[in-house]
């Protein structure tokens, strides 16, 4: 069994080994909810581990403490991420809390949409915006290689629940694995199509205990846009602030994204900061600077230590990062 020891939780602004640098522009949190996840994909998590207890993780109250001053101090959309965040129960309740906030960010959720059948409607209700979805393969054997669970009948009960309840503009997540999916590049361009989904494809990025294995390899950028390519050509769209290049398909007029992490870091217009489970706002998904909260949203005195905390974020996110994950994927989210 594969034990991953907790987040350091003496970390203060400042006493991490790390450069400090012009400050950047903070309008998009990550929002951890849980650790724990239905499903075991290599490419996030071993197949056995210890979760974290119960009551370390901050409740949705402390959660929407937290995202208020960040909101007050620039912060314009969150996604709620997990592990599998559908696993927390009554994730609807957070989402709303989010949304009652003075000028309300978007809120969005990723999910591996197992559970979405349930929730679709609460979540919808509740004010949530829109959705991502971990989508890796069509084809049920390899979902369950993967995954190390069955479950693709479950995620398209699921698709078919969001769109019911009334979302639009869902994007699709597919980390692209060399001898694995990779052939089927061609036939979630088609899905998504027909489904008027958002396809994204996923450079695969090498974290600590992530087990890849599969007998797979990793597949570049420009593997990636190849084999697009085979299926119309790819027209750039306006690159915004965040990971993905977005493209048009000429064949079907279709938005494709394409997130290359280690083959193109977008570290330099990165907006993001991440919150865990267990109350550690973090700079950046591989290095570049952590700061554990939770005491200060326990103790009742979060406002200045918080606002502090951000500035030092702000100022130690790395120009590049150094490829390699230091955590594990399900305690940070994605």
């Amino acid at each position: 069994m594969i034990i991953v020891d907790p987040h350091p939780r003496d970390t203060a602004p400042g006493s991490a080994d790390a450069e400090l640098g012009d400050a950047r522009t903070i309008n998009y949190l990550r929002i951890s909810v849980t650790d724990r996840c239905n499903l075991r994909c290599r490419y996030c998590m071993p197949e056995d581990q210890t979760f974290l207890d119960r009551d370390r993780l901050l409740s949705f109250e402390e959660i929407a403490q937290v995202a208020s001053v960040l909101v007050e101090r620039g912060v314009r959309k969150i996604r709620i991420t997990g592990g599998e965040p559908l696993l927390r129960r009554d994730l609807a309740l957070l989402v709303g809390m989010l949304k009652a906030l003075p000028n309300p960010p978007e809120v969005a959720l990723t999910t591996n949409a197992m559970l979405l059948d349930r929730h679709a409607a609460a979540l919808r209700d509740a004010g949530l915006d829109r959705l991502n979805v971990s989508l890796d393969t069509l084809n049920a054997e390899r979902f369950e290689r993967l995954a190390r669970r069955p479950g693709l009948p479950a995620v398209m009960r699921g698709l078919d629940a969001a769109e019911r309840a009334g979302f639009a503009g869902t994007k699709l997540n597919t980390v692209v694995m060399g001898g694995f999916n990779d052939d089927e590049l061609g036939d979630m361009l088609a899905f998504s199509n027909e489904r008027g989904f958002e396809q994204r494809f996923i450079e695969f990025m090498p974290m600590t205990s992530n087990s890849y294995g599969l007998d797979a390899t990793r597949v570049p950028l420009s593997e990636i846009r190849a084999r697009i390519e085979q299926h119309g050509e790819l027209a750039p769209r306006q690159r915004g602030t965040g990971p993905a290049d977005t493209f048009t398909l000429s064949s079907t007029g279709q938005r494709v994204g394409i997130i290359a992490a280690i083959s193109l870091p977008f570290c330099e217009t990165c907006n993001r900061v991440r919150l865990t489970s267990e109350g550690v706002l973090r700079s950046c998904l591989f290095d570049g600077g952590e700061v554990s909260i939770r005491e200060m949203v326990r103790s009742g005195d979060l406002r200045d230590g918080l606002i502090e905390s951000l500035e030092w974020l702000r100022r130690v996110k790395p120009p590049v990062h150094d490829g390699v994950g230091h955590v594990q994927m399900n305690r940070v989210g994605g």
